[in-house]
């Protein structure tokens, strides 16, 4: 932010420093970069690593991750050289030594193809995307400004810091996941990602190396309940439009969060087991128009049965019994 600001001082020219984010699945890498974007008021694109490929195979060419970013903008070339670029799956393009010849030579080249886009050079990106139309015209981007975030899971990298700090060099140790998991925790250096298979060009263009804790059962709580945009609001606001009060019991909440650490899946996966629980529910309710309030409780979770139906006064029942759902 201080950088955008200080376009104008000709003294001291601030560089960008490209961050990277290690991080299990849901713990907010994505998330994270997209609000920066939003606070920042810069266009923000998303791409993925695993579909980028060197010059010469069958794959996505890396000038498209501009493209995209120049399409966020509306096509403001000012705009594109000031916005940020968030590369997921990164880990993926790693030249591991256990994977065949053509695996390791791939995630090579396209690390190698990704270099000077990192560092900052004026690059001829397609208008329509790829290299299969020589005739057309090209659009010149200057990627020194435009901030990259690269965001990766890095399963098996827990190992490597413990081997690193450790000082082991022969040999297997079976460590617990809990310890596995506080091993990542501010303690991911260079020589880590260098020995997980990336090339040292490619982690010398990374300023920033942060790591992210997985998301706790209290985290999980605030995510359900407090952001604007919250899950629980939003289903609320799928009922309202059906005149539908929708309740969830803190018990219920608390079952989910625990549900969602089981998966494995971080916040993630707490939208597909909201889903679950009131799929049902959200169809049959439309054509029942006498229902007032629909709960949901630690039970409805727990067992994967419907939420409580409280029909309006002009039913003889106040509630509904609990049926299995199909």
């Amino acid at each position: 932010y201080k950088r955008l600001m200080s376009e104008d001082d000709k003294d001291v020219e601030i560089q960008k420093s490209n961050i990277l984010l290690v991080g299990s699945t849901g713990s907010g890498k994505t998330y994270l970069a997209q609000t920066l974007s939003r606070i920042l008021d810069v266009p923000f694109s998303i791409s993925d690593a695993t579909s980028l490929t060197e010059a010469g195979y069958v794959g996505e060419d890396v000038e498209n991750i501009l493209l995209s970013l120049y399409q966020a903008s509306d096509g403001d070339i000012e705009r594109t050289q000031k916005g940020i670029i968030y590369i997921d799956e990164i880990d993926k393009i790693a030249k591991k030594g256990a994977n065949p010849s053509l695996t390791k030579e791939l995630g090579e080249g396209t690390q190698q193809s990704l270099l000077k886009i990192l560092e900052g050079t004026v690059v001829n990106v397609p208008r329509k995307g790829g290299r299969k139309h020589p005739e057309q015209d090209f659009l010149q981007i200057d990627t020194t400004g435009i901030l990259f975030i690269l965001g990766g899971a890095f399963e098996g990298l827990d190992f490597l810091i413990d081997q690193r700090i450790n000082n082991k060099s022969i040999g297997f140790e079976n460590i617990s996941t809990k310890k596995s998991k506080s091993l990542i925790d501010g303690k991911v250096d260079t020589e880590d990602i260098l020995n997980f298979g990336f090339i040292p060009e490619f982690v010398g263009r990374i300023a920033s190396i942060v790591s992210l804790k997985e998301l706790t059962h209290s985290d999980l709580l605030k995510i359900l309940k407090e952001p604007k945009n919250s899950l629980t609001k939003q289903y609320k606001r799928l009922f309202e439009f059906e005149s539908v009060k929708l309740e969830f019991r803190e018990d219920a909440l608390s079952e989910i969060a625990k549900k969602a650490i089981t998966k494995k899946t971080g916040a993630r996966g707490l939208r597909s087991i909201l889903e679950n629980i009131l799929l049902k529910t959200m169809y049959d309710q439309p054509s029942q128009d006498n229902i007032e309030e629909v709960i949901v409780d630690a039970s409805s979770v727990k067992a994967q049965t419907q939420p409580i139906l409280v029909h309006s006064k002009k039913d003889n029942k106040s509630k509904t019994n609990k049926t299995t759902a199909a």
